[in-house]
């Protein structure tokens, strides 16, 4: 033992577990009076940081009256509303964990769900009651349901529970006594993985991590104080990429929002001057692609961030031209949502359009307060040369990615192996250190020998002035194995012609990465707006169409 290990322990004063709650604690004290919380147009519901913080306390002692604590699972099946943003620190006060469910789920995952996370507590919205009921009968779990009424939902729906949300919150104290985790290693969030076949995998978050990630989305974006933030991105994602923690580590406002529409986000957004919002590709090309004089009258500057899928360049060309901001992230539910950003230099502003959306469009760095994010052979274990062309596996380390999944050891072994945790996502990495994804594993199209990235092609077609979104995938051939074949989603109004988009194609790339089929439809989205590429591959008879 050195000296300076000598007489120097960690004690109260120097030492204090990381979590979010402090944000939530401060923001209360400094900034009472402050908005925290708006919903509705109007701002029918209006809350300050001062009472936010009391309804957190409320609902943390309300749950522990009700004999929950340290490791107890609460589930929310929830809106972007105000409760959710609660759901996010109240449970977290007493040591007990949130599970945030994909509202879109069907009532058999739902209830796997509340089986494998053995819930104690359900807190669901009435809209959900018919997915909620049928689950709450499959399931073998039988927690305790507690029923919000948003009056801004005016949908069919029921109450399933015995108490009502309001109700039980008055049961608490808002002076609760509550404490930080004696471990800053306790898990604060579930999360499940949105598996296409079996069983969905639980991703388990902890404080830190959750604290981390939570300064992380500030630095990364250069968030200013107070920011106003549109909950345009689930909250029930990812934990809405950790932004319920960010908001109160910023003192900003929450602006609420039950369901993505481009006229509802373009009214609030001038309604309450938001500044920021989050989302997949999707949403950003929803607006891109609303009426002009929807936006009319916003005058502040908007930032946007953007992950979920690559952003095809024509959508981040388009967000230019709309004068939004557009900051590029990466991540996966492991990794609490966002845990690499495409960092931005003021250079590239000088650039055209088409570089920076070239520059841009990739994946990037590994965020401030993440340890490493860089792309290696995972045979090897080695970093592949930073070239542009070799292809390897994206992979993580550090202290935003998860603790493993949830009674799972041997998932969890395999996701760590090697001392990284492995994305699955198979990119190259730039001179610069910046990686560029060019596919999932199974989303590389092997044609006659030939690796053909889908997101390559994609990108060509998004750039067509017709396409709103474009996944391509691969479709049997007896000559070469496997060909791309591309399915496009319109913008309404326009009729789609097969040969024009081949064409326009082959005037853009090598001949052999053109699809030799494109077909015209709807696509099949996952709730947070990717596009289940899995239902794509049954439908082109591909041998990987089963995941």
């Amino acid at each position: 033992m050195d000296a300076y290990d000598q007489g120097l322990p960690k004690n109260a004063a120097n030492f204090v577990p990381l979590s979010p709650l402090t944000f939530l604690r401060k923001a209360a004290a400094v900034y009472p009076q402050r908005v925290a919380v708006v919903h509705g147009l109007n701002g029918e519901v209006r809350r300050t940081w001062a009472e936010l913080y009391a309804r957190c306390r409320q609902l943390a002692h309300a749950l522990q009256q009700r004999g929950i604590g340290r490791g107890d699972t609460v589930a929310a099946m929830l809106a972007n509303t105000p409760e959710m943003v609660e759901m996010h620190f109240g449970p977290a006060m007493i040591g007990a964990v949130v599970n945030t469910l994909n509202t879109r789920l069907d009532a058999e995952a739902i209830a796997f769900m509340l089986d494998h996370g053995e819930a104690k507590v359900l807190v669901t919205d009435r809209e959900f009651s018919a997915t909620v009921e049928k689950a709450l009968a499959l399931a073998k779990a039988k927690p305790l349901v507690i029923d919000v009424d948003d009056p801004l939902f005016t949908g069919e729906g029921k109450r399933l529970g015995t108490i009502d949300y309001e109700s039980f919150l008055a049961a608490g104290s808002a002076e609760f006594d509550w404490s930080l985790p004696g471990d800053e290693w306790d898990a604060i969030a579930l999360n499940y993985t949105s598996g296409t076949t079996g069983n969905p995998k639980g991703v388990v978050y902890h404080h830190r991590g959750a604290y981390l990630n939570g300064i992380n989305n500030i630095l990364e974006w250069s968030m200013p104080k107070h920011a106003v933030y549109l909950w345009t991105l689930p909250m029930f994602h990812c934990n809405g990429w950790c932004f319920p923690w960010t908001l109160a580590a910023n003192a900003g406002t929450h602006v609420c929002l039950r369901k993505v529409d481009a006229k509802a986000i373009f009214d609030l957004m001038r309604a309450h001057g938001v500044t920021h919002y989050c989302g997949a590709p999707i949403v950003h090309t929803l607006l891109i692609n609303s009426p002009v004089e929807w936006r009319q009258g916003i005058t502040q500057k908007v930032h946007a961030m953007v992950a979920g899928a690559a952003p095809p360049g024509a959508m981040i060309e388009g967000m230019a031209r709309m004068g939004f901001d557009l900051t590029h992230v990466y991540g996966l539910t492991e990794v609490y949502g966002p845990a690499g950003a495409c960092a931005k230099h003021v250079e590239w502003a000088g650039e055209s359009i088409e570089e920076q959306s070239r520059l841009n469009g990739r994946q990037g760095v590994a965020y401030l307060l993440e340890e490493d994010m860089t792309v290696m052979d995972p045979e090897t274990m080695q970093r592949v040369p930073a070239d542009g062309e070799t292809m390897g596996e994206i992979m993580f380390r550090g202290n935003i990615t998860m603790k493993g999944y949830l009674k799972n050891p041997k998932a969890t072994e395999e996701a760590f192996a090697g001392g990284w945790f492995h994305s699955g996502d198979l990119a190259v990495l730039h001179p610069d250190g910046y990686a560029k994804i060019k596919d999932r594993s199974k989303d590389i199209i092997i044609s006659g020998g030939e690796n053909i990235s889908s997101q390559e092609v994609e990108d060509v077609l998004c750039r067509h002035p017709s396409v709103m979104l474009a996944a391509v995938v691969a479709a049997p051939d007896p000559k070469w194995g496997e060909v791309p074949c591309a399915f496009v989603e319109l913008k309404v109004g326009v009729e789609g012609n097969e040969a024009e988009m081949i064409a326009f194609c082959k005037e853009r790339m090598a001949r052999f990465k053109v699809p030799k089929k494109v077909i015209f439809r709807t696509l099949p989205k996952t709730s947070t707006g990717k596009i289940q590429k899995f239902v794509l591959r049954e439908w082109a008879g591909s041998v990987g169409a089963i995941e």
